[in-house]
């Protein structure tokens, strides 16, 4: 695996993947995040978040299960 991989920018790439195929935008998903796992943010400030690539991956394994994906491909 190459070591030349920006991990931020293919987490974000993977959860803008998502949310195309979903048809959900920021504020869905804040809604739903709220909801499913009582996490209370603002759209605007979860799109920079998502926007930097900058969130643990226990965050995007919470928007995972929100957006209902159950596999995630990886790079090759």
């Amino acid at each position: 695996m190459s070591s030349s991989i920006d991990w931020p920018q293919e987490a974000r790439r993977l959860l803008h993947v998502e949310l195309a195929r979903k048809d959900i935008g920021y504020k869905e998903l804040s809604r739903a995040l709220e909801t499913v796992c009582g996490i209370d943010i603002d759209p605007k400030a979860l799109s920079n978040k998502v926007g930097r690539g900058t969130f643990s991956f226990a965050f995007f394994l919470q928007c995972m299960k929100v957006l209902g994906v159950k596999n995630v491909s990886l790079l090759d």
